[in-house]
């Protein structure tokens, strides 16, 4: 087994150990399990990062192995620079999360443990897969953990929420099912995801492909209107669901057009990218003031993950070098923030079971510590130059710039409708006079909690002031990919 499959299979296996094992009353026992399957599993992928070649465009630390041989389906793996940093990133999320719920989750820890380490090798299995098979295997699979976790530990509504989660994103999938089986006898009865990206396929065709790609991975991002399932599944999610779901399995749609609709079907995604463009402004000017209106802090971050995302695809659809640089680094920057947000509102809501702003008041009395890591934050999802939020935006506004003024004009309303919500939220939350006698009795962060805030805006940070390695490794794959992109595959 090579560095991927065990990046993959190892947090899965401690996650069905938890799951065979574990009992509510050996819970301690079940945590520690749990945060060394999630530490040793993240320690795993540090040699993905650190041996990364960053000159080659080349799929990297590739593993290629009979898997259904009747169907020439292979266990194809491998990573290049528009998919490596996600797997690291997820095994970090996952440690986070283990820690965020050692004292909050009380009963099924076992399950709620397992759940979360399954999942976070089903979701590195999706940035790693190279067989299309494979890729729909992992990529459906996801959401089998995620359903549960919803279902199960999530809020009063927490079955509605885990249904419509469940529905729109497999229905959106089924069309992509569809596609893979066409470009499989398309390609002489392969799943190789290379090969797909050199068949010559008519334009109607390659039309079709992409908005049967587009059927999956917009509900996944999620785009514009079908984004209705993402404030409903956050709001009623544990914070750990949260953390996960917008950290990273957003990232799944929004990496999936990069893997699959832009290189499979490029004619189309050059002739259609206006609908995407279309969307994705609708997303960061409609989504944000809609932001602007929400008393419930969940969802206005769930909100906020829509009109960030919608500056994901507007990068990539803008076919520039830094526009989809930039959009790669929005993915991993929201990853950091968004989750950082989540893990703040379930602080508070540890503390005094209420996610409504009206709750609040003048926290920072009581809870200063807490208050400085939820300011920083919230200054990253404003935008604000140093931190993680910014650079990715940042870059993204200048591609479009250069590709047309107007579009650049409405995307960079994002800077202003992302500071008017979360300043707005954070002046009636954090700060002013002790509101109640709730916020009045609070006690500020422990070790525990002060740790993994610690350890999150070390990396907002980090990233806002050094992101050249983020995007050194990206590089020459962006350039690869849009260089296939310019190059037109319609039969001659």
């Amino acid at each position: 087994m090579g560095l991927l499959s065990i990046s993959i299979w190892l947090p899965i296996a401690f996650g069905a150990l938890l799951l065979a094992v574990g009992r509510d009353e050996h819970a301690g026992a079940v945590r520690g399990v749990a945060l060394v399957g999630a530490i040793v599993s993240f320690l795993v992928t540090i040699p993905v990062m650190t041996s990364f070649d960053t000159a080659s465009a080349a799929l990297q630390f590739v593993e290629k192995m009979p898997w259904i041989q009747r169907f020439n389906v292979h266990y194809h793996l491998g990573v290049d620079g528009l998919s490596m940093w996600f797997v690291p990133l997820t095994a970090f999320i996952t440690v986070i999360v283990v820690i965020s719920a050692w004292e909050v989750i009380q009963e099924r820890v076992a399950q709620y443990m397992g759940a979360f380490l399954i999942l976070s090798g089903l979701m590195i299995g999706v940035f790693s897969a190279a067989d299309g098979l494979l890729f729909y295997v992992f990529f459906e699979a996801t959401l089998i953990p995620m359903y549960i976790i919803i279902g199960v530990w999530g809020g009063p509504r927490r079955v509605y929420a885990a249904f419509k989660f469940f529905l729109y994103t497999l229905l959106g999938s089924l069309l992509m099912l569809v596609a893979l089986v066409y470009l499989y006898f398309k390609s002489g009865g392969s799943f190789d995801i290379t090969a797909w990206q050199r068949l010559p396929l008519t334009l109607p065709t390659q039309a079709l492909l992409f908005f049967a790609f587009f059927a999956a991975f917009s509900v996944k991002v999620p785009m514009w209107p079908v984004h209705t399932w993402l404030p409903d599944a956050h709001v009623e999610a544990p914070t750990g669901g949260s953390v996960v779901l917008a950290a990273i399995m957003l990232k799944l749609g929004a990496y999936g057009f990069l893997r699959f609709s832009m290189p499979i079907a490029p004619d189309a995604a050059r002739e259609y990218a206006w609908v995407i463009l279309a969307l994705s402004l609708i997303a960061v000017t409609y989504i944000g003031l809609v932001a602007l209106v929400q008393q419930d802090m969940k969802k206005l971050i769930a909100y906020s993950s829509v009109a960030h995302m919608g500056f994901v695809t507007l990068g990539f659809f803008l076919f520039s070098e830094m526009g989809v640089a930039g959009g790669l680094v929005q993915m991993i920057s929201h990853g950091f923030v968004s989750g950082a947000m989540f893990l703040c509102v379930g602080v508070l809501y540890d503390r005094v079971h209420s996610r409504e702003i009206a709750s609040y008041g003048g926290v920072v009395n009581t809870m200063p510590k807490f208050v400085a890591f939820a300011v920083l934050f919230a200054m990253a999802n404003c935008g604000l130059p140093g931190t993680a939020g910014f650079v990715g935006e940042w870059m993204v506004i200048l591609a479009a710039v250069k590709t047309n003024f107007w579009i650049a004009m409405i995307a960079a309303t994002t800077l202003i409708f992302g500071a008017a919500y979360t300043l707005w939220m954070v002046k009636r939350v954090y700060f002013g006079d002790v509101a109640n006698d709730h916020v009045r009795e609070l006690t500020d962060i422990g070790g525990r909690e002060f740790l993994m805030l610690a350890v999150l805006a070390g990396a907002v940070l980090w990233m806002g002031l050094y992101p050249k390695p983020i995007t050194d490794a990206m590089n020459p794959s962006i350039t690869q990919l849009l260089g296939h992109v310019a190059k037109s595959k319609l039969p001659s």
